[in-house]
Order: structure tokens, then C-alpha cells, then sequence
């Protein structure tokens, strides 16, 4: 005889789901240590202990920042931000980027508007939003930081915004009027990497139309696409960057190098072109004597040989080449140096097929120049560190690097560092990869430059302040500067190059600039769209407006609001003198609805206020005077008398004649007005 079912119990299949959270737990729960630690390799995400059991990273160059967010993260990560009125995030950041202004935007969903106030100030917006140093920049500076939560992931805010701008595909265009006087003046740039980029679109932004970029190699980006990994900086970003430059009108000519044999500062200067900057960075190793007699076929690279071979074999699209192939590592290898190039040296030799990656440096862990994020990155690779070391000889065999000899490195009471050659340590090693920083050391180029004056390293004399170097006309920016030492750092060389170079054209002229630099925004097609509305007679140039409210509290704040791009205000609600009203200020509160949350984000305020406090004159004062200053803009003047015929038909008359474009009647407002025999107490219908 079939089991009858019970109604009020649902079938096993459901009664033993919901068992896995049961609602009341008679007892304590009961496992064996020796079980939990089996059971949890089955769902474990994070890294495993122990190196065994590590996947393989062999040609994986997917994304591995931690930064990076999605839609749901970055909202969340925005909603936190205080928008401090002066901001240190903004005055850490080399391009001056208005952070607080494009998180508000990402905060309201309105990424294009985050996007155009990024790359504003930072044309390679995406570029840096991605492999910006920000816990030495803007995430260093944010207040944040002293809280239980941390500072804010400004880094992966901008890279969320522009990554959203970069899917729109929306070309680059200049502000519609925008132009300069001369605008043919013949510009060159000299390297494509980020300091010469960004110089060139401040440029064409401001209205010059014969601008040039030569490249010695047969692909563009300079740096950002040769030396930091796809994993980091993927190659469409680098395209991306570049095409809205295009958009500008700026050319670029590959193969073309500075040097005795093609282009120099004199025979530019021969050509026509009034104005030159030089962005060729370092494209130089710095090496040691040990090394002059290594190979790469014996396994020796230096950072400047091995990063550009992995971009081009990992980077689609970036150099033509059929035979591109990731250089072949296996075994120990051991990197030198303690910078972000080092670090990227070596977990692109995991990439590369190596066993087992060394991060050799001369000075202590406290002493690393590299970014927390760079090392971070190794440590959770399991790439292995060894301090205080300091190389002296490369031991070969058969024609093969086999170790390499270290002796230590100590600093003593004056803080001056020395080497002990009685305590060695040696390595055994397959590949060397030197990453001890670049120069300049190839006479063709150096000599190219004249006659331009060098500093004792061989490098342009540059004025810090404009860029300028000692011959007019010429400027420099990037590593070749001296100052530059990351990617925003050059990028803010060519922002800061454009305007002298402009200012120098105007000059040669005899023409004037501003004193203060006035460099045009990021615009774009949807910038020109029409978005006025025409409402009784009346033209709002967009369809944003302040209603009458705390934020119309007096005519200053109107006028701020009206500077920033508001089409419209209702003022406070005024009255005539007679019937002037106290308030008992603030009488704002929390909403109940924001529950836990304080600060930004709030879901909702209760404000308790009467009317304006201030008088008829000086609302009708104000509207003549910001009628006059900004006469596109419409003012509603907002209005409230008591049951009087003859007081609204004044106040009325008195707010037109100062120039009011409308009027709105208050006869509704409920807080404290219906006391008085206003507000409510006009607009309710009395039955008896």
C-alpha cells in the first residue's frame, strides 16, 4: 500500500536542501579537524599554500589585477567615497585629475561623464587607471585610508569609467570654435610613448592641425607596449589611447628614429617645424662588467631585451612579425633589481616556462622601489626573494650560464651601503635577467640632439617648470627628462610641454597667452547634442534645474549652481516683508530609510524648514542681478502670501519686474506655514 504524502511537509529533495541551513540548531555543530581540511580543497579559491599543486602560468596573460572591478563592485567602491572639499587624492595625482568629481559621476551611473573628466586632464586615462603606482599617488593621499575600511580603489574606478568609454566607441573631436592663431605651425614629437601622446592631443586640442609623431620602431605606445606585461596593460588599450589621438589629426610616422643617420634637432629645424619635443625615454640597459660577455643564446637578457620579446609574442596586433615567439625559459631563473621592471621581469619569466623565479636585490625589503602592487603580484606567484645581494660572477659551462655568485651587501652606522666579500652566496641559474634601470648611452642619438646642452648624465638639460630645453623651441618630457619615473608622470611632462610650446608659438608671434594654462577639456559628438527643452514659452538649455529648496537658500548658491552648468532654478520660496518668517536652522535629519549608512549615498533626508528669511528686496535684487549675468538661464521665482488678493498680485508684480521668467505659486507648502495662514492653509478648499 503506497505511503501517504504528508501536505504539510515538502519532498525530500527539498527538505534535504533546506537542511543545509536549518532554521533552529538543536545541537553544536560536529566535524573532525582531519575532515574540514580535506573537504575545503574542494571550493578553496585562493591560493594554496604550498607551491606543488600552483597551476601552470605558461602563456597566461590574462588580467591579474586586483583592482580591476565590475559594475556591482565599482558603485559600492564609489558610494564610499567623502568627496572631501580639498581633496588629497587630487593634489597626489601628477595630472591634477578631479577625482572626487568622476566618482560622483560613476556614483550616479553616468559614465560618460566619469570618463570626460578623466581623460580631461589624463588623455591616457585607461592607461593609468591600470598601472598607476596609486598607493604612492591619489590612494596614498586618501582619507580614507586612517578608517577600518581602507581608502578608496581609485585606480580601478578610472579604469572602470574608461573601460566603459573605450566599449562606446566614440571618436575624439575638438571643442566645436576652438582654434589658435598659426594653427599650421609645424610640430614634431619625437617617440610615441606616453609623454609625447599626451603632449600631442593638449596641442591639438588647443587648434593646431600639422602635428607629427615619429617613431623609431614599427609599432606604437613606446613603453606602455614594450616593457609592461600584456597582464597589466593589454595592447587595445594602448590602440585605444592612440586612435583618439588620431582623431585629433595628429600623424604618426613609424620608423623614423632619432638619430645621426635619420632625423636630428637641426635637420627637423631645416624641415619647417617651429616646434620639437622629445619623448624617446631611455631605451637603454643599464649593465655591469660581469655581463659585457653574455648572450642571450648563453641565457643573459636585460629588461630592455626580454620585456619587448614577451609583448610582442603575447600582444595581438602589436608587431606584424610572423615569427613572434615568448622567449623559452625553463629551469631557475634570477632577476636583478628591485624596481616595477623587475617585478614585471619576473612574473613574465613565469609566463615564459620558468620553474622557479629569484628576485635578487642588493638592498633590504624596506628599500624596494617597486610598488606594493608590483611586489604583491610576485609574492602571490611564489616568486622567491633574496636581499642583500649583490652580483660578482656569472659562472658559465659549455657555453651556458649554470649559477651566479652573489657577495652580501651590509649598511653601516652612517647609512652607507658596503659589500662583505667573505660571505657569499651562490645560485644555481639557468637564465639572467638584469633589470638594473636605462640610459642613454648611443652617440647617434646623443649627438642628434645638438645642440642641445647635456647635464652630467648625458641626458637634456631640462627646465623642470616648462620642459623647455636650452635651445628654443625645443622641449623634452618622459624618462629622458629626468623627472618622469612612471607612466602619469610622463604623461602630466607632455601636458605641462604643450602649453609652453604653445605659449612659445603665440610668443614668436608676438602674441599673448594666458598666465594662468588654459588647456581645452576631452569633447566628443554627445557633448554636441541638443538637449534644451522648450516649456511655455520658455527655453531651458538643458533639462537640469534646482527646485526651491535648501539648495536655492540665497542668491550665491544659485549663481554657483548656474557657473556649473544648471539650466534653471525655482528660488526659495519669499514673501513680502509683513509676513517674514524665523527659521530655526538646520532642520535637516537623516532619512529612516538610510539605515546604517552615514556620509555619502544617503537615501534620503527629512527637512523640516519654513519659507526664506530674506526679504522681498533682496530676492528681487538677486534675480536682477543674476538675469543680468546669465541671461540664458531661467529663474522661477517662487512665491507665498497670505489669503490676499491684492498681497499676491504685489509680490507677483515685483518679482516680474526684476526679471523673473515665471512664477511659482506656492499654495501647498505644509511645514509651519498653515499657522500663518499661508501655504496650505491658501491652497486647501474649505467645506463647511
Amino acid at each position: 500500500m503506497a505511503s501517504v504524502a504528508t501536505l504539510s511537509k515538502d519532498v525530500p529533495d527539498i527538505e534535504n536542501l533546506l537542511s543545509l541551513n536549518p532554521r533552529i540548531k538543536p545541537f553544536a555543530n560536529f566535524v573532525p579537524s582531519t575532515h574540514t581540511k580535506e573537504n575545503k580543497k574542494k571550493w578553496k579559491r585562493n591560493i594554496n599554500e604550498s607551491c606543488s599543486i600552483c597551476p601552470s602560468l605558461t602563456k597566461n596573460f590574462d588580467d591579474i589585477k586586483h583592482t580591476t572591478l565590475s559594475e556591482r563592485s565599482a558603485l559600492k567602491e564609489a558610494a564610499r567615497c567623502l568627496k572631501c572639499a580639498d581633496a588629497p587624492c587630487q593634489k597626489s595625482c601628477p595630472t591634477q585629475l578631479d577625482i572626487k568629481s568622476f566618482i560622483t559621476s560613476i556614483s550616479n551611473k553616468n559614465y560618460y561623464g566619469a570618463a570626460k573628466a578623466i581623460l580631461s586632464d589624463n588623455p591616457l586615462g585607461l592607461t593609468c587607471g591600470m598601472v598607476c603606482p596609486t598607493s604612492d599617488l591619489c590612494v596614498g593621499g586618501c582619507n580614507l585610508y586612517a578608517s577600518e575600511d581602507g581608502p578608496i580603489n581609485i585606480g580601478g574606478l578610472q579604469q572602470f569609467a574608461t573601460d566603459i568609454f573605450k566599449q562606446m566607441n566614440i571618436p575624439q573631436t575638438r571643442i566645436p570654435g576652438q582654434s589658435v592663431p598659426h594653427s599650421d605651425t609645424k610640430i614634431a614629437l619625437l617617440g610615441c610613448g606616453p609623454a609625447s601622446l599626451s603632449c600631442a592631443t593638449f596641442l591639438a586640442r588647443l587648434g593646431y592641425d600639422d602635428i607629427t609623431i615619429f617613431e623609431k620602431e614599427n609599432y606604437i605606445g613606446g613603453l606602455s607596449s614594450s616593457e609592461i606585461p600584456q597582464y597589466r596593460l593589454p595592447y587595445d588599450v594602448v590602440t585605444f589611447e592612440i586612435d583618439l589621438v588620431k582623431d585629433l589629426g595628429v600623424k604618426i610616422e613609424l620608423g623614423k628614429a632619432l638619430s645621426e643617420n635619420d632625423l636630428t634637432i637641426q635637420s627637423l629645424q631645416s624641415s619647417g617645424y617651429k616646434a620639437i619635443f622629445l619623448g624617446i625615454g631611455l631605451p637603454e640597459a643599464k649593465n655591469i662588467p660581469i655581463f659585457s660577455n653574455l648572450t642571450e643564446e648563453m641565457g643573459f637578457f636585460t629588461s630592455k631585451s626580454f620585456l619587448p620579446k614577451v609583448a610582442k609574442a603575447s600582444k595581438p596586433g602589436m608587431c606584424a612579425c610572423k615569427n613572434n615567439e615568448l622567449p623559452s625559459l625553463r629551469g631557475n631563473v634570477v632577476v636583478l633589481g628591485a624596481g616595477d621592471t623587475a617585478f614585471d621581469c619576473a612574473t613574465s619569466a613565469l609566463r615564459c616556462g620558468a620553474k622557479k623565479v629569484f628576485v635578487v636585490f642588493r638592498k633590504g625589503f624596506t628599500n624596494i622601489r617597486a610598488v606594493p602592487e608590483e611586489f604583491d603580484l610576485a609574492k602571490e606567484e611564489k616568486c622567491e626573494f633574496v636581499p642583500f645581494q649583490s652580483p660578482k660572477q656569472v659562472i658559465t659551462r659549455n657555453g651556458k650560464i649554470i649559477a651566479i655568485e652573489f657577495c652580501r651587501t651590509e649598511q653601516d652606522e652612517n647609512g652607507e651601503w658596503t659589500e662583505d666579500e667573505e660571505q657569499i652566496c651562490r645560485l644555481k641559474a639557468n637564465f639572467i635577467i638584469c633589470a638594473f634601470g636605462s640610459g642613454l648611452q648611443d652617440l647617434s642619438v646623443t649627438q642628434a640632439m645638438a645642440p642641445i646642452k647635456m647635464n652630467k648624465w648625458n641626458l637634456p638639460e631640462v627646465d623642470m617648470e616648462t620642459m623647455s630645453t636650452s635651445v628654443p623651441g625645443v622641449f623634452c618630457g618622459g624618462d629622458l627628462a629626468g623627472v618622469a619615473h612612471t607612466t602619469v608622470e610622463s604623461v602630466n611632462d607632455g601636458k605641462t610641454a604643450a602649453w609652453y610650446i604653445h605659449k612659445y608659438i603665440q610668443n614668436s608671434y608676438n602674441l599673448e597667452v594666458p598666465e594662468v594654462p588654459q588647456l581645452p577639456k576631452f569633447h566628443t559628438p554627445i557633448d554636441d547634442v541638443d538637449i534644451s527643452v522648450e516649456m511655455c514659452g520658455l527655453k531651458f538649455e538643458n533639462p537640469f534645474g534646482l527646485a526651491s529648496a535648501p539648495p536655492t537658500t540665497c542668491s550665491t548658491m544659485i549663481r554657483r549652481a548656474f557657473e556649473a552648468g544648471w539650466a534653471f532654478v525655482v528660488t526659495k520660496t519669499f514673501s513680502l516683508n509683513k509676513d517674514l518668517v524665523t527659521n530655526v536652522s538646520p532642520r535637516i535629519i537623516k532619512g529612516t530609510t538610510s539605515r546604517h549608512h552615514y556620509g555619502p549615498e544617503q537615501s534620503s533626508f527629512l527637512n523640516i524648514e519654513l519659507i526664506s528669511e530674506k526679504s522681498e528686496a533682496y530676492w528681487c535684487n538677486s534675480i536682477t542681478e543674476l538675469k543680468n549675468d546669465f541671461p540664458s538661464k531661467i529663474i522661477i521665482a517662487s512665491i507665498m502670501c497670505t489669503y490676499n488678493r491684492e498681497d499676491w498680485t504685489e509680490l507677483a508684480q515685483k518679482a516680474e519686474t526684476a526679471g523673473a521668467d515665471a512664477l511659482e505659486l506656492n499654495l501647498s507648502c505644509p511645514h509651519g506655514m498653515g499657522e500663518s495662514g499661508m501655504g496650505l492653509a491658501c491652497g486647501q478648499t474649505l467645506t463647511r
